[in-house]
């Protein structure tokens, strides 16, 4: 989560710079944009066992599969598409997304570490030599945040950001009707030649 709020919090700081402007963000038009927030609950969504926990990453998958197709003629949902394949691919291969030990150490989470190796989590598990795609798994240590990523994360979260900054940067549709510079008080006589 807090890799998220620290892409989003870059994506508007150079939407600003760039002379964008957050009331611009409407602009975007994305469709059933209630489709994401609902995808990443579900991963988020504290559920016991292991059998649940898998099934409603998987169903997320999907909902957020649906999210990014419908919106991929938008900025960055290409990216978005890509990273959540990327991830998917390493979770279905594997039965979870493994994590590895050097990747949790390096970002401070000795915690975390602990628990996969007792108590291998339903969704994520200490990366083993049977793991496939590992190098797709979550071995990226981000320092300072104490968050491990993947490549899969990486890229969905650039199309995140380059998301908000086109839609920062983008100009509101002003119409001759509805800009004031057009409106005149007395209207315009025009004067023909006979």
């Amino acid at each position: 989560m807090k890799l998220t709020l620290t892409a989003i919090v870059i994506a508007i700081v150079a939407g600003l710079l760039a002379g964008g402007r957050l009331t611009n963000m409407d602009s975007a038009r994305i469709r059933f944009p209630v489709l994401a927030p609902v995808g990443l609950g579900l991963q988020l969504l504290p559920v016991p066992g292991r059998v649940l926990p898998m099934a409603l990453l998987y169903v997320s998958f999907v909902i957020l599969f649906v999210f990014a197709l419908v919106n991929l003629r938008r900025p960055g949902f290409a990216l978005i598409f890509l990273g959540l394949a990327m991830n998917f691919a390493v979770i279905a291969g594997n039965g979870g997304m493994p994590v590895t030990r050097y990747a949790l150490a390096a970002s401070g989470q000795q915690d975390t570490l602990t628990f996969l190796i007792h108590d291998g989590g339903a969704k994520h598990h200490l990366a083993t030599s049977s793991d496939v795609l590992l190098p797709l798994a979550d071995v990226i240590p981000i320092g300072g945040i104490d968050q491990v990523a993947s490549a899969g994360d990486l890229t969905a979260y650039l199309g995140i950001m380059w998301l908000i900054v086109a839609s920062m940067r983008k100009r509101p549709v002003v119409s001759p009707e509805t800009d004031t510079r057009y409106a005149s008080a007395e209207p315009e006589v025009v004067h023909v030649a006979r």
